[in-house]
């Protein structure tokens, strides 16, 4: 497995190392290929703040701490999924509980439940949730959002013990997979800072965001 996947199965989260992203693309098109995602479909992007300009003197390439000191980051490129968090805004506003925070620590669509009513796209800080056929059909026909789509963390490779494909191709192993503890120990070890501010810290990671 890749530098970045600590462990895999049950317990495991996912996280950025901003650091890191080169905003390649490599993890958009291993998740389009695993999965089959159609054009203009993607369950995993990367958002680029600052394009162009530079960090504060002596912050080049420490976003995370540029952030923390109240300057400046620079260009920062920032790979956003759905981060399958401890307490996702997603499942507490979805009406019909389509939305399910499994006891594995996924978070689950179940499709014949969701009415596309779009609440969890506006809960969601990260942008997570997507409505590739919100045009389409009977979404179209009585405004809905169609069914809503997102990351699933590969929870189906992880079965079998390979890494999310995301993680697995990321070139310069800026998408950290393992246990709470292992992401903030690999985040250390690099020198690298968490770059989301609290609130998003414990959103994502509830008490465990005390280990970073």
């Amino acid at each position: 497995m890749r530098q970045g996947v600590r462990s895999v199965g049950e317990g495991t989260r996912i996280f950025p190392d901003v650091e890191a992203c080169i905003d390649c693309g490599g993890c958009v098109v291993a998740c389009k290929r695993t999965w089959d995602i159609g054009p203009g479909e993607q369950r995993i992007s990367i958002s680029t703040m600052l394009e162009g300009e530079e960090a504060a003197a002596g912050l080049n390439a420490s976003s995370a701490k540029a952030i923390q000191q109240g300057k400046s980051p620079g260009e920062t490129s920032i790979p956003m999924q759905c981060y399958h968090c401890e307490n996702a805004p997603c499942v507490s506003v979805c009406p019909t509980d389509s939305l399910l925070k499994k006891d594995s620590g996924f978070v689950e669509v179940r499709d014949n439940l969701c009415i596309g009513c779009q609440y969890c796209l506006s809960a969601c800080p990260f942008g997570a949730p997507q409505f590739p056929n919100a045009d389409d059909g009977a979404a179209k026909l009585f405004g809905t959002g169609g069914t809503m789509d997102k990351c699933t963390m590969c929870e189906e490779r992880q079965e079998v013990g390979k890494g999310p494909a995301c993680a697995e191709e990321c070139a310069t192993d800026a998408i950290l997979v393992g246990t709470s503890e292992q992401i903030a120990e690999e985040l250390d070890r690099r020198d690298s800072g968490t770059f989301f501010n609290d609130a998003a810290m414990e959103i994502i990671f509830g008490e465990d965001a005390e280990v970073f």
